[in-house]
């Protein structure tokens, strides 16, 4: 699942019986979706994941029909559309030369959530579109519908370029998470603790992609635990040109490595790389003004066993709790699970991460409470903050 949803994602969407299901089909070589004359067929969105050239692998999503009908009808248009929060192209598909209601409905669906779309004419062997059709779409639309027939095998590579060219490259063209400060030859050392919450035998996956990270910008890479880091920093000939750490060990780890030494996280480095850093910025501060009463509510993309180190719901709260003096309330939410409260009931909302997740599906999570001027913060920069070193572990990159 992880691996799914850090890939580039296009959902298909359309009318009941337009098609999705064979389109899917027909775009992954393969019968993963339940294809019916039966209107209603797909109940809920089904995934597959398939390589598109010159992307990598790419999530299709197929979902239930936009024109559903019904209390039960209602829910499934529902679910459709709240895929529109994590995809990163949205297939709209026409047919029979048909223009209504559902489909402006997802059109204007699509720009709220700010997903690029591409149109469509599905069936064109059995209904051809008309010209006079096809210049009204391209009127009201600014593009002309793409016409595939699911029994024409020669126009799937066109088919395939096509959707190629119309997904952000920003979906599937990761920028280097440190690659704008480091240079060939900078020694970078690593702080990985490991308590209860570590994964048994590995490294959570922020350590593993900013190892990574290192070692592509031809950087040299020292990991060692926190308690380890002393003897660390002195079998150096040198101070080393970086220090990442778990944000958990801030507090120890400012201590042993010299102020002259850039300090930062692994969160600080995500959030970055993310592309909500400045609103995480302006917004950790508000950790300042929270009062008695206040909620506070803590986001993690991921789902996982909670245990007595768990950060973001035992170790944060209570260091806020500490650091305000305040009586605050905070409510946990993982994954993309919905809010069982509204976002403006909040006083400030503190996300993970976001290792497994996209930027597009974590500026989806968070639009809410940005647009609401709720403030936002991420846990290593709330971290950061609460240690006394906000400035300190985000001064590397402010030199670019």
């Amino acid at each position: 699942m992880k691996g799914n949803e850090l890939k580039p994602r296009i959902g298909i969407f359309g009318r009941r019986n337009y098609g999705k299901s064979s389109l899917i089909n027909y775009l992954t070589g393969q019968s993963i979706a339940i294809v019916s004359d039966v209107a209603g067929a797909t109940t809920d969105p089904v995934r597959k994941t398939m390589e598109l050239g010159g992307v990598g692998p790419v999530v299709w999503i197929d979902t239930a029909g936009i024109d559903d009908s019904g209390q039960l009808g209602r829910q499934r248009v529902e679910k459709s559309l709240a895929e529109l929060k994590q995809i990163d192209l949205a297939i709209i598909l026409l047919a029979n030369n048909t223009l209504g209601d559902p489909e402006r409905n997802l059109l204007s669906e699509c720009r709220l959530n700010k997903v690029d779309f591409l149109l469509l004419y599905a069936q064109a062997d059995r209904v051809p579109p008309t010209p006079q059709y096809l210049s009204s779409i391209e009127t009201e639309f600014g593009s002309k519908p793409f016409a595939v027939s699911v029994f024409d095998a020669q126009g799937r590579d066109a088919l395939l370029s096509f959707i190629r060219d119309a997904l952000p490259e920003s979906a599937y063209r990761h920028k280097s998470l440190l690659g704008d400060v480091l240079s060939p030859g900078n020694r970078v050392v690593m702080v990985t603790p490991i308590d209860s919450s570590a994964p048994e035998g590995r490294m959570i996956l922020p350590q593993v992609q900013v190892l990574r990270d290192i070692l592509d910008n031809d950087a040299i890479a020292l990991v060692c635990k926190e308690t380890e880091l002393q003897r660390t920093m002195a079998s150096l000939s040198a101070p080393p040109d970086l220090v990442v750490t778990d944000s958990q060990a801030f507090a120890l780890v400012s201590q042993i490595v010299p102020d002259e030494v850039p300090l930062t996280s692994f969160s600080v480095v995500l959030a970055r790389a993310k592309g909500l850093f400045e609103d995480y910025v302006k917004g950790t501060p508000a950790l300042d003004t929270l009062r008695d009463g206040d909620r506070v509510l803590m986001l993690e993309s991921c789902t996982h066993n909670v245990t007595c180190e768990d950060i973001g719901r035992v170790k944060l709260p209570r260091l806020i709790s500490r650091h305000t003096g305040k009586n605050l309330q905070f409510d946990a939410v993982a994954g993309l699970s919905a809010l069982e409260r509204p976002v403006t009931d909040y006083a400030l909302v503190i996300q993970c991460g976001g290792c497994v997740v996209t930027p597009k599906q974590l500026a989806s999570r968070l639009a809410p409470a940005i647009d609401a001027g709720v403030p936002v913060s991420n846990y290593g920069l709330a971290l950061a903050y609460l240690n006394g070193i906000f400035e300190r572990s985000m001064r590397i990159f402010q030199k670019q």
